[in-house]
């Protein structure tokens, strides 16, 4: 195993990439209700964009676009929040969604942070 001193820091773009992929591993076990069915689909969407945001941002035309991206990044961040806090499961997927749900909080600090020091 690597020592800290060899390991590459954490892509934002890979960490936001299994973020997305996590969470379709997570809905995929969830029980099949109406509810979970609907919001279900809506975390997929939110917690995919927020890599797809970022990644347009880091392609972005100019620093308002870059904001912008990043202010999405963000939104969809908490957006997986919100989602997560709604869906129902069972106490077996309580630790997997409390990861989760801590993992969007880290990153809506992460996009927080880089647009503060953006807009300075």
């Amino acid at each position: 195993m690597a020592s800290n001193n060899d390991r590459k820091p954490y892509d934002l773009e890979d960490r936001t990439f299994e973020f997305a992929k996590a969470s379709r591993t997570f809905a995929k076990k969830l029980p099949r209700t109406i509810a979970n069915i609907e919001d279900a689909k809506q975390f997929i969407r939110a917690s995919g964009s927020i890599g797809a945001n970022y990644i347009e941002a880091n392609e972005s035309i100019g620093k308002k676009d870059f904001l912008m991206k990043i202010r999405t990044c963000r939104r969809e961040a908490k957006e997986s929040g919100y989602w997560l806090r709604l869906l129902d499961c069972d106490g077996q997927l309580e630790p997997a969604r409390a990861k989760l749900l801590a993992e969007a909080q880290e990153l809506m600090k992460i996009f927080g942070a880089i647009l503060r020091k953006s807009e300075e």
